[in-house]
């Protein structure tokens, strides 16, 4: 293989194409799947993700059905049985959205993707790094360097919205007769909302979620289930057996929290990392042992008595 005048390509991400085994044409963007290596060659993204990247694939997954469950709550959960069914629609259209989502991604036809490691922040944001405009032929070499991770979000989250447009209107008109008619359809309306939202900050701040993630469930776990066990005014653990749906909630927050601990931790050493699994049920413990402490009602009347 030639790649004798390939060094000569400026920017970060100006590649040669290879043709029939030789490095032909001029510097330029490499084609869609495809980023430079090191000798400055368009290669073809032939690996697959590492554990990290499938994470934060399912981290991007996870925020729409999040959000749907968040809103079908707000608006039908205390008014309407059709909640659960709701609920377990929103899962199925997010499921079958990721299922052809990977299916329609190369390797076609396959619950599997190749792609491009992901090395620098700036793999994200190829667009601010090319050439300089005072480069004798201008050049524009942007692309996805971190292929697909970019594009397939986008890919998924254009599958979400269409099925939700096509089930989820005729079920909750048949389902939500106990809610009136402007309720019935605002949680559909929400997600008209939060999906263009989710799109600009995936093609925004994508690379910094790539990054950040793990950090972003660990806190927003930790947040949100204060949040509810004080909310629920749980006096003890026996109490939160009782109600079903309290249960559930509180595993789904430990799911979570767990989610973020893995992705921190990556697993890159199974001995070390896995025990850290122990610390998910922490927080909970830790307020159940310490609620009765910090209850507003008790600070109150000691501060008064002190007087």
């Amino acid at each position: 293989m030639d790649v004798s005048m390939s060094a000569t390509c400026p920017g970060r991400y100006c590649g040669r194409i290879i043709v029939n085994g030789s490095v032909e044409g001029d510097c330029g963007v490499c084609p869609h799947g495809e980023r430079t290596n090191s000798d400055k060659v368009c290669e073809r993204c032939t690996e697959s993700p590492e554990l990290y990247d499938w994470l934060y694939l399912g981290f991007m997954a996870m925020l729409p059905l999040v959000l749907h469950w968040f809103f079908i709550e707000w608006y039908t959960g205390k008014k309407s049985s059709s909640a659960l069914l709701q609920h377990i629609t929103a899962m199925l259209e997010c499921t079958v959205s990721a299922v052809v989502t990977l299916l329609v991604s190369e390797p076609v036809g396959m619950l599997s993707i190749r792609s491009c490691h992901v090395k620098n922040l700036s793999d994200w944001y190829t667009m601010l790094y090319n050439p300089s405009p005072d480069y004798v032929t201008t050049l524009h070499c942007t692309q996805e360097a971190v292929y697909p991770l970019y594009t397939i979000v986008l890919i998924y989250y254009a599958f979400c919205l269409v099925l939700m447009m096509l089930m989820r209107p005729l079920l909750v008109k048949k389902i939500a007769c106990g809610l009136g008619k402007s309720d019935r359809f605002k949680s559909i309306y929400a997600a008209l909302y939060f999906f263009p939202i989710l799109t600009v900050l995936q093609a925004v701040g994508g690379g910094l979620l790539y990054y950040a993630f793990p950090y972003i469930i660990l806190v927003l776990s930790l947040v949100t289930l204060a949040v509810y066990m004080s909310a629920s005014e749980i006096q003890s653990f026996k109490s939160l057996v009782e109600k079903k749906k309290r249960l559930v909630v509180l595993f789904s927050h430990w799911l979570l929290h767990a989610y973020g601990i893995i992705s921190v931790s990556r697993l890159d050493k199974l001995d070390q990392d896995l025990p850290l699994l122990a610390l998910v049920p922490g927080p909970t413990l830790f307020y159940l042992a310490t609620a009765k402490f910090s209850e507003p009602s008790r600070i109150l009347t000691e501060g008064g008595s002190g007087h």
